[in-house]
């Protein structure tokens, strides 16, 4: 845990390069759009953009839980946040897409809702 204001604003920085670094790589097109993933300290959420057109074409939310799933852990909730967003994509005939992580590391929240959605059907 950072105890200074100096090794806040370090970790800020080396996240935004993580962050850059992975959205330099990744450009979500209409034929494989690009599922960007978020996660603060209570929720995690995801959406597929298309960012040729610059849409969102798909998104889901923990608040798009049941409320029997939101008393879950927090990456039970992520798996269902995962499956949701792959139900949403296949409705939307979307199969394809590359995975964002947003620069956060891939494990615990952000692998689960990636399994959830590969378990759903979509590929990446």
């Amino acid at each position: 845990m950072p105890k200074t204001r100096k090794e806040q604003l370090k970790n800020q920085q080396r996240f935004a390069r993580r962050k850059a670094r992975t959205k330099f790589a990744i450009t979500g097109r209409s034929s494989r759009p690009r599922l960007s993933v978020f996660r603060s300290l209570k929720h995690t959420s995801a959406q597929i953009i298309d960012d040729i057109n610059g849409k969102t074409l798909v998104s889901a939310t923990e608040n798009d839980l049941t409320d029997a799933d939101k008393k879950l852990k927090k990456t039970e909730r992520a798996a269902k946040v995962g499956a949701i967003i792959a139900k949403r994509a296949q409705e939307k005939k979307i199969n394809e897409v590359f995975f964002d992580r947003s620069g956060y590391k891939y494990h615990g929240r952000i692998k689960a809702l990636a399994d959830a959605a590969r378990e759903g059907g979509l590929q990446f």
